[in-house]
């Protein structure tokens, strides 16, 4: 048995060379432990997008987001389909107080307020809403496809 200790974070040239045969162990112990499906949202199927009506990709993503949110709300939270409007979506977690600022020291995504999309086969199936700021990550809320619900998505999005 051989162990090393690896740089993550900066990412060393191991960590890289061996990334892929990592998350190959990480992801079967997760399915033989912990029993989570193998279609369960993997690292490139996450997106993370400014809130930003400026923003192409969130402007492409908005009515799909909207749409998720309202079936979220209905299902989960009992809410009244005049209670989930895109109206409402905007209000509650599109409005931010916070500015976009994109300083050299900080995040390459930059600080302010993101929406982290999870995509499977080509639809939004959760929106995790957080705030990146200096000295934290606050996550705002989440809501997801109740359809998927046996996928865990809070557990993963809290996780991740």
């Amino acid at each position: 048995l051989k162990v090393r200790v690896v740089r993550s974070s900066p990412p060393s040239s191991q960590f890289k060379a061996t990334f892929q045969e990592s998350y190959q162990v990480y992801k079967r112990y997760q399915m033989v432990i912990h029993k989570d499906p193998p279609d369960k949202p993997t690292i490139n199927q996450v997106r993370l997008v400014p809130v930003s009506f400026e923003d192409p990709q969130f402007k492409s993503s908005f009515s799909q987001s909207a749409a998720l949110f309202a079936k979220y709300q209905m299902a989960i939270h009992k809410d009244a389909p005049s209670e989930c409007g895109e109206n409402e979506f905007t209000r509650f977690l599109c409005d931010s107080p916070l500015e976009a600022e994109n300083l050299p020291s900080g995040p390459d995504c930059g600080y302010g307020s993101f929406h982290q999309q999870y995509w499977l086969d080509g639809k939004i199936i959760a929106v995790g809403v957080i705030d990146i700021l200096p000295c934290c990550v606050s996550s705002v809320y989440l809501y997801y496809d109740p359809d998927y619900s046996f996928l865990s998505l809070g557990v993963y999005s809290a996780l991740r």
